[in-house]
């Protein structure tokens, strides 16, 4: 008897139905040769401390660090996880061979692994290795089964992260706890959670501590146009009255007028994190509720697996396009442009070499008109179709007008510019303009706002004229709050600030966490109360920003140094990196902590501060809910 384990029971009856297996049982399903049976995520978890001595029970400095010499797991103690893995520890000794079918990812090896470890399987194992849940993508995943061997780099991973954050999290929380805290009061330590602390209280302290700096700047309207002075900011005000006085009475004449072609390429396809990003910008979802809504999609089949950190497709994935196109009929007026053509392969799309384990987040081609999807999920897969649909149009080509202009002062020439921009040929862009109804929400309005062409006038070199001079005073302004849009792009680039797409691609092997668990990390900061949101605007609160300022151990909040950290994860992954030595080089790291923490003699506490009490959230009505 073959037995297929799947991380979830909705995932396993998907399986059940295309191998065969039929009949339902207690616990797995079976049926031709097969018996299907599931796991509710993680049913094991590594011991605790008490589990390994009584004598770690109590929270004590004195048996700081706490340094197991091996590493095990147990049971999750819940009745329901009991009874379920009884079902599979039965099904898994009698079996001939195990298929495990979980989620295709680090942490979805791990889960299922550890499940045959517990339950002492002793037969041999292959590994359903599949990026959809659509019956075809299922059916070749069996055709298609791998050696279990094959993916023991990544189960490595996944057990190194784990160990880390029991290394660090363990110690460094009793640690901070027994020393600083007070009144009962837990502070959690994390390797990824008190980096990303870290980067919401610098962020605040720069917003506090920044000192607005006056300046002013000149500007002139000609022909209802405006054009501002090339000399840029004037610090002086006297400074910016004179060269005014100097141009007021005078012509304005045209000087210059630069017109160049340039063109846009369509956006990428989605990894997790820039799905999120989307979401929390355009419908003020959290990174939590994004990742919810693209794995429930998942599960019904409607989009592929979501937790990626690559916008590229392997080259495999270009044959099948036609027919994932075909399957939108809800977008037929954008694919039947499409149809009957050869569809463009460009290399920002299609790079095998940029694709590991999974590729981008896209739709399977099952027809989404027809389905169980809630509100939110609709808007969700609107972003993912689209962006789909979006790479296979031309670029958008537009046309850049910059004109520049001057005021003849007695010393010198007063010198001004302009410009903007006209599109020629949409492009692309007629894929997000489709359907779309006139927006009223806060996001899409400021969206819109950026979004927005300016289109001038049409200028002849030579032409003169008169102008309205104007001096605008300003003031220079602090950094912005972060948002969860703008906070998991810092995790995911280790805290740099980086707009362009090929280099924050590059620099994604040193983010902090896994797009799969930052979401988690943000909730968890939450209901620490180590941080708030004012509408859309993350703060640190009075006891996350005292952390922070406590931890003198810049291996505890830097990101950059966490990002390097996550980079030998990865490298475990391709192999490139020992396990062993990355657990030897934690517990060093936490020896170290514990010993420099050990040795601060103040007598410091970190306030208390209680969360705030939510108000009750007001009914809405079915319609919305629906």
């Amino acid at each position: 008897m073959i037995v297929c384990i799947a991380e979830k029971p909705s995932v396993a009856k998907d399986i059940a139905k295309v191998i065969g297996a039929n009949v339902a049982h207690d616990g797995y399903m079976e049926g031709n040769g097969y018996q299907v049976t599931w796991t509710f995520g993680h049913l094991c978890t590594l011991k605790e401390p008490h589990d390994y001595t009584p004598s770690w029970k109590p929270w004590a400095l004195s048996m700081l660090p706490m340094i197991p010499e091996r590493f095990g797991i147990k049971l999750i103690d819940d009745k329901g996880i009991a009874k379920q893995f009884a079902t599979i520890e039965k099904l898994m000794q009698n079996a001939d061979s195990i298929v495990n079918c979980g989620d295709a990812g680090q942490e979805g090896e791990l889960i299922q692994r550890w499940v045959m470890q517990k339950a002492k399987a002793h037969c041999p194992v292959q590994r359903l290795w599949i990026s959809s849940l659509t019956e075809e993508s299922i059916r070749e995943g069996f055709q298609n089964l791998k050696p279990q061997d094959d993916y023991k780099p990544l189960y490595e991973a996944g057990l190194c992260r784990a160990i880390g954050d029991w290394l660090l999290g363990m110690n460094a929380t009793r640690l901070y706890t027994i020393k600083y805290g007070q009144q009962r009061q837990v502070l959690s330590i994390g390797r990824v959670q008190t980096p990303t602390l870290a980067l919401i209280v610098n962020r605040q302290l720069e917003i506090q501590n920044f000192v607005p700096q006056q300046y002013w700047v000149l500007s002139t309207i000609y022909r209802d146009t405006i054009f501002n002075a090339t000399k840029g900011k004037i610090s002086n005000e006297e400074e910016g009255r004179g060269a005014m006085a100097a141009i007021e009475g005078r012509d304005f004449e045209v000087t210059d007028i630069q017109a160049k072609k340039g063109t846009e390429a369509p956006p990428r396809l989605y990894d997790l994190t820039s799905l999120q990003v989307d979401c929390n910008k355009k419908f003020g979802f959290s990174a939590d509720k994004t990742l919810q809504l693209i794995q429930s999609l998942y599960e019904k089949k409607f989009t592929t697996y979501p937790r990626v950190d690559t916008t590229y497709l392997s080259d495999d994935i270009y044959p099948k396009c036609p027919t994932i196109l075909n399957g939108l009929l809800p977008y037929a007026p954008l694919t039947q442009v499409l149809v009957g053509k050869k569809l463009p392969k460009s290399k920002k799309v299609f790079d095998s070499s940029k694709v590991t384990d999974h590729h981008a987040i896209i739709p399977t081609g099952v027809n989404p008109s027809g389905g169980d999807m809630s509100y939110d999920e609709k808007r969700v897969y609107d972003l993912v179709a689209r962006h789909f649909i979006a790479v296979f149009y031309p670029d958008c080509k537009f046309l850049t007008t910059t004109v520049l202009g001057q005021v003849q002062a007695d010393k010198e020439a007063v010198e001004f510019k302009t410009s903007g921009k006209q599109i020629e040929e949409e492009g692309w862009r007629v894929v997000f303009a489709w359907g779309k109804k006139q927006q009223t929400d806060e996001a899409d309005d400021e969206e819109r706002k950026d979004d927005e062409e300016k289109t001038l006038p049409h200028f002849d070199k030579g032409e003169h004229g008169p102008h309205l001079p104007t001096l605008a005073e300003k003031w220079t302004t602090p950094p912005k709050p972060y948002t969860e849009a703008t906070l998991l792009r810092a995790m995911e680039t280790a805290g740099k600030t980086v707009d362009d797409e090929e280099l924050r691609d590059a620099m994604k092997e040193n983010g902090i966490g896994r797009p799969s668990t930052r979401a988690a990390i943000i909730e968890t900061l939450f209901r620490r109360n180590y941080i708030k949101k004012d509408r859309k605007s993350l703060s640190a609160t009075a006891t996350g920003v005292e952390l922070i300022g406590l931890i003198r151990e810049d291996l505890l909040k830097s990101a950059e140094l966490t990002g390097r950290w996550e980079k030998k994860l990865r490298e475990i992954e391709a192999q490139k990196y020992s396990a062993q030595q990355f657990i030897g080089e934690l517990k060093q790291m936490v020896s170290e902590i514990v010993m420099q923490v050990m040795q601060d003699n103040t007598n410091r506490r970190i306030t208390v501060e209680q969360p705030e009490e939510k108000k009750p959230a007001k009914k809405k009505s079915a319609k919305k809910n629906s």
